[in-house]
């Protein structure tokens, strides 16, 4: 019997080096092929080693050049197996231009992709031969398989909110202009803004709550305010939250019309011209938003640098800090892990010259004592964040801890805090701290300023 012809798996070198090649020799190239490119997405060992090396000095924010990258493989024991100080200058010799750098990317993600399928189907035919009474099971074994590959083959990246709004008039009941901006972005509420003095540039901001306490809605409330208020241009990128969700999170504060009827499609004639103007509003904002559920934080650090050379970015937000992976190294415990990403986002703040919002859930300790206003010890997973961060500040709600009639009881004297929330900036390294009251319309997760609120619009 002749044996079947062996075929070498799918793999292109030339961009495999090209990639790398282009990296050494531009300063940007890296921001290009990092979102789009693992170090698993590279054939030949040799050229992962290098990719990572180049990505090591990359997250430490070193220059990456021959140099750079010949001092990191021989410290790691790799460099005369990758081909020694020859091959790094071969290959940017060699090189033909670095422009091209996400075409040979998307080669290189491409192959790695087809050769998972390949190993993929090699599972699929084992499990079909060993066969046995559960077909059932068998089958959805191969679907979870085919279906894991197809999820990683879609990388996210950022979406403008004019194409989800867009998204959304087209399906009715569903679940570019100049900035001159400098100094200080404000937050949009008045009180805030002058216990704070605005966000600084530089800086890394903490929000933090414990769960359903708003820390999402205030942060995208403060991304709104910057973008229509002062025509910032906004990052966000949410872990935790579907991109469609957040714009229709923005669109129900915008047109003051109760978030659940708006996602179920209940709006009257009179409400939809609120919600086209309240659209064509946000329609001009420049916020653009990433969704991509599982992210690393130099993923987060690569598609931040690149939008900023696109579009001279103003504020990200990082909606939530405790979702984020660490980056390629070991970490002893997630205490540690975060506290690389903690120390990560500051350093991107001032890479960027931008204010980092990053949301934080805190623990359950809150919880556990009387009364349940939050303190810098609450951070959770804290590691660094206090440390790291240049302002702290909390949400609490008494109104989610204490009914009407109890409160009546302990306080007859004052009003029940409905629908307030406070504020805390319980950390400020550029000011003071202390404590502002806001309002909380949660039907339209919208925080206002207490003292006035902007009627909404009439079209009768």
């Amino acid at each position: 019997m002749v044996s079947a012809e062996v075929k070498p798996l799918p793999s292109d070198v030339d961009a495999e080096e090209a990639v790398i090649a282009s990296i050494m020799v531009d300063d940007d190239a890296i921001f290009k092929a990092q979102p789009d490119l693992r170090p698993e997405d590279f054939y030949r060992e040799q050229n992962r080693w290098v990719y990572e090396a180049c990505l090591e000095l990359s997250e430490g924010g070193e220059a990456i050049n021959q140099v750079t990258v010949a001092h990191t493989l021989s410290r790691r024991g790799q460099l005369e197996d990758a081909g020694g100080p020859g091959f790094l200058s071969r290959v940017v010799t060699e090189l033909p231009t670095p422009i091209g750098i996400q075409h040979y990317a998307r080669i290189v993600r491409r192959d790695s992709i087809y050769r998972n399928l390949i190993g993929i189907t090699e599972q699929i035919k084992n499990m079909a031969y060993e066969g046995g009474p559960k077909l059932d099971a068998v089958l959805d074994r191969a679907q979870e398989l085919i279906m894991s590959l197809h999820s990683s083959d879609k990388v996210g990246d950022f979406v403008h909110l004019r194409s989800l709004l867009e998204q959304f008039l087209e399906t009715p009941g569903i679940d570019a202009r100049e900035s001159n901006l400098v100094g200080y972005i404000r937050t949009g509420f008045v009180d805030l803004d002058t216990l704070l003095g605005g966000l600084k540039r530089s800086d890394l901001v903490i929000i933090a709550a414990r769960p359903s306490l708003g820390k999402t809605s205030l942060a995208m409330n403060i991304a709104r305010n910057a973008a229509v208020g002062q025509q910032a241009r906004v990052a966000v990128f949410s872990l935790e939250m579907a991109a469609d969700q957040l714009a229709q999170r923005l669109l129900a504060g915008e047109c003051g019309i109760d978030s659940t009827r708006l996602r179920l499609g209940e709006q009257n004639e009179s409400e939809e011209q609120r919600i086209m103007h309240a659209m064509g509003i946000l329609a001009e904002a420049e916020i653009y938003i990433d969704d991509t559920a599982v992210q690393r934080v130099s993923e987060i650090r690569a598609k931040a640098h690149r939008l900023h050379r696109e579009r001279s970015l103003d504020l990200i937000i990082v909606d939530y800090l405790q979702l984020i992976q660490g980056g390629s190294g070991r970490f002893d415990g997630r205490v540690s892990e975060v506290s690389e990403i903690s120390r990560s986002l500051k350093g991107l703040a001032r890479e960027l010259d931008v204010t980092v919002i990053a949301c934080s859930q805190l623990s359950r300790a809150p919880e556990q004592r009387v009364p349940h206003i939050p303190m810098l010890s609450d951070l959770r997973e804290s590691g660094s964040i206090e440390q790291d961060a240049d302002a702290v500040i909390f949400i609490y709600r008494e109104d989610i801890y204490t009914t009407a009639e109890e409160w009546q009881r302990l306080h007859p004297e004052r009003p029940y805090p409905e629908g307030i929330a406070q504020i805390i900036v319980a950390k400020h390294r550029n000011g003071p701290t202390g404590t502002v009251d806001l309002r909380f319309r949660k039907n339209l997760t919208r925080f206002e300023d207490l003292a006035s609120r902007e009627p909404v619009p009439s079209y009768n």
